[in-house]
């Protein structure tokens, strides 16, 4: 497994950076295809935080992005408690890995038909600006897998293109707890 560290204005020795190295490594036992790892480590900068180490780890596995984060007292404590995150997050992509190949699997995510553009209140207000922008590799899935993509980021929303449209989509959460279906 290829494991990257880096640091955003933080100090990390290099005793930390081999463990981290290592243990991450070590998640591979869990699922095979884990090919990427990238740990961050950074400070909270509110002195009233008692926990202000803080770890992330995004992994990609079988082209899923699997990510948590964690904070602590020090380093080498993130790193442990985001490890124990990400093999729960693991565990559970496995689960329904496995589940969506069992035969008595019919569970599908319902569309989103009652959508309503929202009111044009704000016509005085600036435009938004964008202040980012991210770029990234799009595979077509299925409206399920995207909803455990979304799940697994932790995300309110995921954009993807649906592979049986082979037109742009959007799951999202909604405020009741299911998920929606945006489909161009």
């Amino acid at each position: 497994m290829d494991v990257v560290v880096r640091s955003r204005k933080v100090e990390i020795s290099q005793g930390l950076k081999g463990l981290v190295e290592e243990k991450v490594s070590r998640l591979s036992r869990f699922l095979d295809g884990m090919d990427h790892a990238e740990v961050i480590f950074s400070e909270e900068k509110n002195p009233r935080i008692a926990d202000r180490e803080v770890c992330e780890v995004t992994l990609a596995a079988h082209g899923h992005l699997v990510r948590a984060r964690a904070a602590a007292a020090d380093q080498a404590a993130a790193v442990d408690r985001v490890l124990d995150k990400l093999e729960h997050q693991i565990e559970k992509l496995k689960g329904r890995l496995v589940g969506r190949s069992h035969p008595r699997r019919h569970g599908s995510v319902n569309s989103a038909k009652d959508h309503q553009p929202p009111d044009d209140d704000n016509a005085d207000e600036p435009a938004p600006r964008i202040v980012k922008t991210k770029r990234f590799e799009i595979k077509p899935m299925t409206p399920e897998e995207a909803s455990l993509q979304m799940d697994l980021l932790g995300h309110d929303f995921y954009f993807f293109t649906n592979s049986e449209t082979e037109r742009a989509a959007v799951v999202y959460r909604r405020s009741d707890g299911y998920v929606g279906l945006i489909d161009s």
